[in-house]
């Protein structure tokens, strides 16, 4: 693609960067390539890394809300230096609490923004260890950033047609691989026993515990070993499990050699805006997967061609069995899965048309195209 004059944008995310999968699998991961095209980004997260060490640890509530306030106060003082900048970004939310003021205020300024967004934050949630500041999450706001926006960035269709209530440029950019980092060992090695995997955070950990009666039925007849990469404290009686802490250097390599990866999602609102990113992270390295058909993985899976679907515990036990059995089924999908992530699921192939988000939305204050849809 052709270097057009150079773009300036402010980058507002909620976590440092190298922390949250939701910004490390799209800006972050988009950064490079955006560069090589002009564009020049300038993160300035919300969370600072004494808040982002502590907010999802149990109680502690005095020193998160001293750190939070003082999150509010340097997010202020990053939106007086809006006008310096062609574009604003914004990943989620500005603010992991409160209304949308910040988002009003960008738009007061006639600074055009984008608004990009990887799960159905539009819905009431709050992780167990902060349940006290439900209340302040007023998960409206989404709407309203919608509204406000000149672009809007889906990660899936369930979450475009959200946006295209309240907003009439909206388009889906899926979340991507780095094909560079993400790719199979070679040649193609596997654990000596077998190794199931499953990778996430202590908020995702109910969705594999939920899959706990399936492989305590596996367990029965296959011996394998769980490995669990990100949470800890994981529940999981009769299964032997090996459980890996998260660490960016080795999240890739964590899950080589694998002889299937896991990716279980409840059938509701919430699970239908998951964007598929543990699937396509096991597919990048070449592991074939076998996922809950929920959004967006009845999407990317196609069953028994580039990975497995399976809907019920008894599918569960007969797909895994079938992978744990069979070295060449696990091989051929794992082939087929590393090809859809190469065709349409890699950094490279959706960067230019973020560009192309990006270059648009600049344009759409001075023609007029900002105004708000209203919402029906």
């Amino acid at each position: 693609m052709k270097r057009h004059t150079d773009m300036r944008v402010l980058v507002l995310c909620l976590a440092p960067l190298d922390r949250s999968p939701g910004q490390r699998f799209r800006i972050e991961q988009w950064a490079p390539g955006l560069r090589s095209l002009g564009v020049r980004l300038e993160f300035e997260p919300f969370t600072s890394p004494d808040l982002d060490s502590i907010l999802y640890q149990p109680q502690r509530y005095g020193k998160k809300t001293t750190l939070i306030v003082k999150a509010l106060l340097r997010r202020a003082k990053h939106l007086l230096r809006v006008r310096e900048f062609d574009l604003v970004y914004v990943q989620r939310e500005t603010a992991l609490l409160g209304p949308a003021l910040f988002e009003r205020w960008i738009r007061l300024k006639r600074v055009p923004y984008i608004f990009d967004f990887d799960d159905a934050i539009f819905l009431p949630n709050a992780s167990d260890a902060n349940r006290a500041f439900a209340f302040l999450k007023f998960p409206g706001k989404t709407a309203t950033a919608c509204m406000l926006a000149a672009h809007v960035m889906a990660g899936n269709d369930f979450l475009a047609e959200y946006a295209s209530r309240y907003n009439h440029h909206v388009t889906v950019v899926p979340t991507t691989i780095d094909t560079d980092k993400y790719k199979p060992r070679q040649p193609l090695q596997e654990s000596p026993r077998p190794q199931l995997v499953w990778t996430g955070s202590p908020t995702t950990a109910p969705y594999l515990e939920s899959l706990c009666g399936a492989l305590v039925r596996l367990r029965k007849h296959c011996d394998f070993r769980l490995r669990v990469i990100g949470a800890p404290r994981i529940s999981l009686p009769g299964i032997d499990v090996e459980t890996v802490p998260w660490q960016p250097e080795t999240e890739a390599s964590d899950l080589r050699g694998a002889w299937a990866g896991l990716m279980p999602v409840p059938d509701d609102s919430w699970g239908r805006g998951k964007c598929g990113c543990k699937a396509l992270q096991y597919m990048g390295v070449g592991v074939p997967v076998v996922c809950s058909p929920v959004g967006m993985n009845a999407q990317l899976v196609r069953d028994g061609v580039n990975g497995f679907l399976a809907a019920s515990e008894d599918e569960w036990v007969m797909k895994l069995t079938l992978l744990i059995n069979s070295a060449e089924l696990r091989r051929r999908l794992g082939q087929e899965g590393r090809n859809t992530v190469e065709t349409w699921y890699c950094a490279k192939v959706q960067v230019p048309r973020v560009y192309n988000v990006l270059a648009s939305a600049t344009k759409c204050m001075s023609d007029g195209a900002t105004e708000p849809r209203k919402s029906s």
